[in-house]
C-alpha cells in the first residue's frame, strides 16, 4: 500500500522547473542558494553539512487549516442510524463543522516568494472539506499566509506565492534525465511536523511506475515519511532533481522505498501553473492493461512490448481512428511502448490536436492507424470511465462458484479448468445479459486452476477465445487445444459478467 507524505492522504506524479520572475516591490537576489554547490567529485562525501547549510533556508514547512462537515449522529449511514436518532432524533440534526489540519513541505523557487509543493498537501483532505488558509513556515519560524497560484491534480503539483519583505533564499532545478541509479541524493522536509529534517540516500530506480500508467518516479532509499510530501530531492550539485511525493509502506512509516516526481516532468507543469495557465495533456480514450506474462503468452507476443486495449471510449480519438478492444498498441508517434515508456506517459506528453501514427497488432497482423490527440479529462471523469470498464488487471474479480462436486470434477477435466454450455436466450435472460448475446456460459470452474484463481465463476459468459467466437463447448476446447499445440500456455478469453462490460482475461492452461 502507498502513503503520501502529508498528514492528509495523497499520491501522484509530475514534473517541473522554473524561471525567475521580477517583482516591482522588492529587490531580487542575483544568485541561487545552490549555485556552485557540490558535495564531492566522486564517491560518498565526507559530509553533506556545507551543502545542506546553503540549501536548508530555501525549504519550508506548509500547513493548511480546513473545515470538514461530519454527521452529528455517529451511526448515520449504518443500520443503527434510526435507532440512535436518525436525522431528527436526539443524535440527529445538521452535520457539524470541525477543524482539520494538514502538514507538508515545499521549497522556494524565486526570491520574490514562489513556492512549489504537492497538490495533496494543499488540497482538501476529505470529501466536502474546504481549505480556509495555507501557511508557509520558514526555517527561522517566520510565518506567511500563502496564496494558491495553481494546482495540477494529475501531476500532484501546486504553486504557492507569499509576499516577503525582503528577497528570499531559493533553489533551482537540475536535469533529472542525467540522474543514474546509485547516485547520492539528499531530501529535506518536514516529517511528522517535526520541522526541517535532512536525510540522505541513493537513487534506487528510475522511471518507476506505482500504479498510474503516466507515472515515472525516481525511487530512493533516503528516509521519507509523512510530512515530507512536496519537499525537494537534491543531487550532489545541490540542484532539485525531484519532488518527494509518495512512499510505499505496510505501516505508514519509512522502509526505504520513497518516490519523487522527476524535475524533467515537473518543470513544464510548474511554469504553466506559475503563469496562470492550465496544464493540458494528451488523451486517446482507451482503457489499457500491461502485456504481462499471461496476456502476452495468450497472444503469442513478447511480454512488456506494447499494451493491450481493454476498452475504447466512444467518440474519442482512438475510436475515430478505428482502434478496437483486443488490439495491442506497440508504437505511438514512432516511440515504442515499454514498461519505462508507457502508452499513457507517451500520449500525455503529446500536443492536443496533433495527429499521430499508432502502430498496433490485431489478430497477429501489424497495422498503422492515425489518431488525433484529444485533451485528457479531469481525474474524476477518468475514474468513472475506468470503473465502467471494470478491472484492467489479470484478475477478473473474486466470485463464489455455486456448484456441486460432480460439476467441479467435470471442469477439472478441461484444459482451461472450466466446463461450459451453449448460451440460449432463456439462459441469457436468467443471467441478466442481452438475449442476442452469442457465447457459452460457464457451468463450473475448477478452483485449483488459473481460471479459478482469477475469479471466473459459474454464470460468466465467454464470448471469444483467442479472437474466435465461442458458440459451443467444442469451440472453446478447439481454441485451448490450438493454443497448446502452438506452444502457448494461456488463452485470451473475452468474458461478460452481469452488470459489467466485456473484459479480456488471459487464462493459463491446466497442467496435466
Amino acid at each position: 500500500m502507498r502513503y503520501a507524505y502529508a498528514i492528509t492522504a495523497a499520491l501522484l506524479l509530475g514534473g517541473t522547473t522554473l524561471a525567475l520572475t521580477t517583482s516591482p516591490n522588492i529587490l531580487i537576489a542575483q544568485t541561487a542558494q545552490n549555485e556552485g554547490t557540490s558535495a564531492a567529485p566522486r564517491g560518498a562525501p565526507g559530509s553533506f553539512a556545507d551543502m545542506v547549510q546553503r540549501l536548508q533556508p530555501a525549504v519550508v514547512n506548509i500547513s493548511t487549516r480546513q473545515r470538514v462537515q461530519v454527521p452529528n449522529n455517529p451511526f448515520s449511514g449504518t443500520p443503527f442510524g434510526d435507532l440512535f436518532g436518525g436525522q431528527g432524533g436526539p443524535g440527529g440534526g445538521a452535520p457539524q463543522t470541525r477543524q482539520a489540519q494538514s502538514l507538508g513541505s515545499g521549497f522556494i523557487i524565486s526570491a520574490d516568494g514562489y513556492i512549489v509543493t504537492n497538490n495533496h498537501v494543499v488540497a482538501p483532505g476529505a470529501r466536502g472539506a474546504t481549505v480556509d488558509s495555507i501557511t508557509v513556515i520558514m526555517p527561522d519560524r517566520t510565518e506567511y499566509e500563502a496564496k494558491l497560484i495553481g494546482t495540477d491534480q494529475s501531476s500532484d503539483l501546486a504553486v504557492l506565492k507569499i509576499a516577503p519583505k525582503k528577497p528570499l533564499p531559493f533553489v533551482k532545478f537540475g536535469d533529472s534525465t542525467k540522474a543514474r541509479v546509485g547516485d547520492w541524493v539528499v531530501a529535506i522536509g518536514n516529517p511528522f511536523g517535526l520541522g526541517s529534517t535532512v536525510t540522505a540516500g541513493i537513487i534506487s530506480a528510475l522511471h518507476r511506475n506505482t500504479g498510474n500508467g503516466a507515472d515515472r518516479f525516481i525511487q530512493t532509499d533516503a528516509s521519507i515519511n509523512q510530512g515530507n510530501s512536496g519537499g525537494p530531492m537534491f543531487d550532489m550539485n545541490g540542484n532539485v532533481i525531484g519532488i518527494n511525493s509518495q512512499i510505499l509502506s505496510p505501516t505508514g512509516g519509512n522502509i526505504g522505498i520513497g518516490f519523487a516526481i522527476p524535475s524533467e516532468q515537473a518543470v513544464s507543469v510548474i511554469n504553466t501553473l506559475k503563469g496562470g495557465g492550465t496544464v493540458r495533456r494528451g488523451y486517446l480514450g482507451i482503457q489499457i492493461s500491461a502485456l504481462g506474462d499471461d496476456m502476452a503468452d495468450s497472444l503469442g507476443l513478447p511480454k512488456n512490448h506494447g499494451e493491450f486495449v481493454q476498452g475504447v471510449e466512444p467518440g474519442k480519438g482512438a475510436d475515430k481512428a478505428g482502434i478496437k478492444p483486443g488490439d495491442v498498441i506497440v508504437k505511438v508517434n514512432n516511440r515504442e511502448v515499454t514498461p519505462d515508456e508507457t502508452l499513457s506517459f507517451i500520449v500525455a506528453g503529446l500536443q492536443v490536436g496533433n495527429k499521430v501514427p499508432i502502430e498496433l497488432i490485431r489478430g497477429g497482423k501489424t497495422m498503422t492507424v492515425t489518431a488525433e490527440i484529444g485533451q485528457r479529462p479531469p481525474e474524476d471523469e477518468l475514474a468513472a470511465f475506468a470503473q465502467q470498464q471494470g478491472d484492467d488487471s489479470d484478475n477478473f474479480g473474486p466470485g463464489q462458484n455455486q456448484q456441486g462436486p460432480q460439476q467441479t470434477q467435470q471442469a477439472a477435466q478441461q484444459l482451461l479448468g472450466v466446463s461450459v454450455t451453449q448460451l440460449t436466450p432463456n439462459i441469457a435472460r436468467q443471467l441478466g445479459v442481452a438475449q442476442d448475446t452469442k457465447g457459452v456460459v460457464i457451468t463450473a470452474v475448477d478452483p485449483s486452476t488459473d481460471a479459478g484463481q482469477k475469479g471466473l465463476r459459474r454464470g460468466d459468459v465467454i464470448l471469444q477465445a483467442n479472437g474466435a467466437p465461442t458458440l459451443s463447448e467444442a469451440d472453446l476446447g478447439k481454441a485451448a487445444t490450438a493454443a497448446k499445440a502452438a506452444g502457448r500456455n494461456a488463452v485470451l478469453l473475452q468474458v461478460l459478467r452481469r452488470g459489467n462490460p466485456a473484459t479480456f482475461l488471459p487464462v493459463r492452461l491446466r497442467d496435466k
